[in-house]
């Protein structure tokens, strides 16, 4: 501050120091200012409390477990006492009794639809593994002369009546500057089936998808497609067969399908296409998108007319076709029976059962089954009946007479900020017989494994933030879809390991997992819509999904593992050198067991 020159000095409105002159220079830093002095004291009361709090506040969450990081990073409410009280005479009983608990998860999905997707193993029939499926994939990768143009596979005269259904039916544009200019002379396999810039417009792949397999109402059995790779059950010996029921299938069959609103509606399969857009797919351009949908119909012509025509070629019907019906037999229509007979022959002594990727048809099979009447078969609330995949729990009634108390699975989805997919997690609380109160969950990750750990933060949370769930056992079977060599966008195995470890959790492989404990070994063919996806045979191994995925976790607090086994084949064996499925176990991940022996609830921690 500086004083304009002639104005006097007045000491009582600042500090001697600010005046100068003959004033005394200060001997203390602390201001003379009686209420300057007395704003800073009750400053520093004020600290000295809220560090007190603090601090208080730091050792409490130390105590109960939650800053350890992860979801654990909050403060949880203390439990509610009666239920913290039974919690700990059941865990008491438990161990008097010396009562283990069995728990087994298992991701039962597989084939979905093309019984030639996956290099599978069949003990008793070489002419699959050693000769047709390579003969498929040599034919793609080596063709030599049998690389001809597009229009000595699908004619002149295919296109011709197609284009006419095109217009004259469905009411669209023509394809026949499409079909001149750009396809018709296309080589079959390195310019249609090994064009990566078809493959990114979807234009074969789309079309596929919505028209493959058709589940129509009132029937078990659903409408395929005429093609190769689904489970049409007619005869394809020649294209011309095949050509015939094609456009029969396409153009003049009406299914009845269900409606978004809970009713029916007959359609015919080119009615369901849907437009291809270049803000989903870059590679389209506008105007393909514009004629996408018979565009897209013309390119999934060739590719069923090709697929026939190279099976024909490979093998001869009298082969193949057979060879056919009996994958769809076992992998697709003998799936679900397949799938019961394990769990009742081999699993049904467990007491808790996660399963993902579950259909609603294996659900209704399943509760009147032996299974149903040993289990308090489980499924979500809002069951997914459009993908058909749901993550279910199955609870002894012997271990759990009660059965389920509450699902909390919305709860738990309050804490996400992630959206999951419809059915892919399920949590329950209930009641063992010996008076333990337990969470059970089953999730089914996403492919890249990346909403794992923030589905199980959001559980965490929602058990430590509610004073009902907090003395709750968890207990969590899952597919956490995680990766050994995980690039930047999934999972890594390991990392999967410190972030359940920073909760306080454990797992069925232990603190950390081993990242060469697998639990997939799968491989997709050449016979699909989309050949980036295939494997060699050489290369089964080194570029298949061979990954450790599954995962039962629990507190560390609670249990510990008595003995944990892996199966591929339904014996409770795992072959590690063996591609699955196979005939006889119908799923690509293997089954996951473990048996938990209960710890002292005596000292417990707070969670």
């Amino acid at each position: 501050y500086q004083r304009v020159p002639g104005e006097p000095e007045d000491p009582e409105d600042f500090p001697s120091s600010f005046t100068g002159g003959s004033a005394k220079k200060r001997t203390t830093w602390f201001p003379r200012s009686y209420n300057l002095r007395r704003r800073i004291s009750m400053g520093v009361v004020l600290c000295v409390f809220l560090l007190a709090g603090f601090l208080a506040s730091l050792e409490l969450g130390r105590e109960r477990g939650h800053l350890k990081g992860g979801a654990g990073s909050f403060l949880g409410n203390s439990p509610d006492p009666a239920i913290a009280s039974a919690a700990q005479k059941g865990m008491q009983a438990m161990m008097t009794a010396g009562r283990r608990l069995h728990v087994t998860t298992w991701n039962m999905a597989a084939i979905n639809n093309n019984p030639f997707e996956y290099w599978i193993t069949m003990d008793d029939n070489g002419n699959y593994d050693e000769k047709l499926m390579m003969d498929v994939e040599n034919f793609i990768e080596n063709p030599g002369s049998n690389d001809v143009p597009v229009h000595e596979v699908f004619t002149d005269e295919m296109f011709r009546e197609l284009d006419n259904k095109l217009t004259d039916q469905a009411g669209w544009i023509s394809m026949k500057k499409y079909w001149s200019e750009e396809y018709r002379n296309r080589r079959i396999v390195k310019e249609f089936l090994k064009d990566p810039v078809l493959g990114s417009k979807r234009l074969i792949s789309m079309p596929d998808r919505v028209t493959n397999t058709i589940y129509v109402e009132g029937s078990d059995e659903p409408v395929c497609r005429p093609t190769v790779t689904n489970m049409y059950n007619g005869d394809l010996s020649t294209t011309q067969m095949w050509w015939s029921e094609w456009q029969r299938f396409m153009f003049n069959s009406n299914v009845k399908i269900s409606t978004k609103n809970g009713g029916t509606e007959e359609r015919m399969p080119y009615t369901m296409l849907q437009k291809i857009k270049n803000s989903k797919y870059p590679d389209i351009t506008l105007q393909e998108e514009k004629d996408s949908l018979p565009l897209q119909t013309l390119c999934g012509a060739i590719f069923d007319a090709i697929l026939v025509h190279m099976m024909n070629k490979v093998s001869t019907p009298s082969v193949w076709q057979p060879l056919k019906r009996t994958l769809v037999d076992h992998l697709n229509r003998k799936k679900i029976p397949h799938t019961l007979q394990i769990l009742e022959s081999t699993y049904v002594d467990s007491d808790i059962l996660t399963m993902q990727e579950v259909s609603t048809s294996f659900i209704e099979t399943a509760k009147k089954s032996q299974l149903g009447q040993r289990f308090h078969i489980v499924a979500p609330a809002d069951v997914d009946a459009t993908r058909d995949q749901n993550s279910i729990i199955c609870l002894h009634k012997t271990s759990f007479p009660g059965g389920p108390n509450a699902e909390i699975t919305s709860t738990v989805q309050e804490h996400l900020a992630i959206d999951l997919s419809k059915g892919d997690i399920l949590v329950i609380t209930t009641t063992n017989a010996d008076g333990v109160p337990f969470v059970i969950a089953s999730f089914h990750g996403d492919t890249n494994g990346l909403a794992t750990k923030p589905v199980l933060d959001a559980l965490i949370k929602t058990m430590r933030s509610d004073s009902a769930l907090v003395s709750h056992r968890l207990i969590f079977g899952l597919d956490a879809n995680t990766y050994e060599h995980a690039n930047k966008k999934q999972q890594d195995v390991k990392d999967f390991g410190k972030h359940y470890n920073s909760m306080g959790l454990t797992s069925c492989w232990g603190d950390m997992p081993d990242p060469k404990n697998y639990t997939t070994y799968n491989a997709r063919t050449y016979l699909q819509p989309q050949l980036n996806k295939a494997c060699k045979s050489s290369e089964k191994r080194e570029k298949g999904d061979v990954n450790p995925k599954d995962f039962i976790l629990f507190d560390k607090q609670d249990f510990q593992v008595h003995s944990t086994w892996k199966d591929n084949t339904g014996e409770k064996v795992y072959k590690e050198d063996m591609a699955f499925p196979t005939l006889s176990f119908p799923s690509d991940h293997g089954i996951l067991s473990t048996i938990l022996e209960p710890k002292s609830p005596v000292g417990r921690k707070k969670v």
